[in-house]
């Protein structure tokens, strides 16, 4: 995300990000993975920086954004949450990572570049996010009806997540705003990095709630207003 919409929209916002556990320069632990825990490293990451933020989260990181938008919405002013699912049901099928591919030996020796745990570990951050993403998160309907931060859901139309699954997100949140952008896969943020970077910063820097000519799901605003 750095690479991709981060210079662009460093050009207005501070950007601050970390890396989880397990991720980046970060060592493991024998801890499974788990979104909670995430989230509670993501929660710890604002407290350090002792201000109120917008989290802009993709894949993972969008339902990080969920559950911390959940857990202490007095640290967060807006979430975008990208590519995310706030269950695992809700996931397109996906194909297995084969760890004896010339692919997985290939992202290994990337991991190991960065991790202190070397790439001999990258088998087990395999194993554990697989685990992870086909049993978590868990989270339903009316557990997203309590999110009351400002939210943008948003999407490729060909993601991981089935389409009907990320509009029931983004029914479910209140007052929430939608986003599918076209021609686009879970990659969307590299595929589309312009127009994506172009949502986010208007979603961010908008007025709430929207005004339009014709509301079906939001209350009639009086432009004049």
């Amino acid at each position: 995300m750095l690479k991709s919409i981060g210079p662009s929209l460093a050009k207005r916002y501070r950007i601050a990000a970390f890396d989880r556990r397990g991720h980046g320069r970060t060592g493991d632990t024998d801890e499974p993975f788990s979104y909670e825990a995430m989230a509670t490293e993501t929660i710890a990451f604002i407290e350090y920086l002792k201000r109120r933020v917008s989290l802009v989260g993709h894949s993972d990181g969008g339902n990080i954004a969920l559950i911390v938008a959940m857990r202490r919405p007095d640290l967060v002013r807006r979430i975008v949450a990208v590519g995310a699912n706030y269950h695992f049901e809700g996931l397109m099928p996906l194909p297995s990572f084969d760890v004896d591919s010339e692919e997985f030996a290939q992202w290994a020796q990337r991991f190991g570049e960065n991790s202190p745990d070397g790439p001999e570990h990258a088998r087990a951050v395999e194993e554990k996010t697989r685990i992870m993403t086909f049993s978590q998160p868990t989270l339903t309907t009316q557990d997203l009806v309590t999110i009351s931060v400002p939210t943008l859901v948003m999407a490729g139309d060909d993601d991981v997540a089935t389409l009907s699954h990320t509009c029931s997100m983004y029914e479910a949140i209140p007052e929430a705003q939608l986003a599918i952008v076209p021609g686009t896969s879970h990659m969307l943020l590299k595929e589309r990095t312009k127009e994506s970077v172009r949502i986010i910063d208007r979603f961010l820097r908008s007025k709430l709630p929207p005004v339009t000519f014709a509301p079906m799901r939001r209350p009639s605003i009086d432009a004049g207003d």
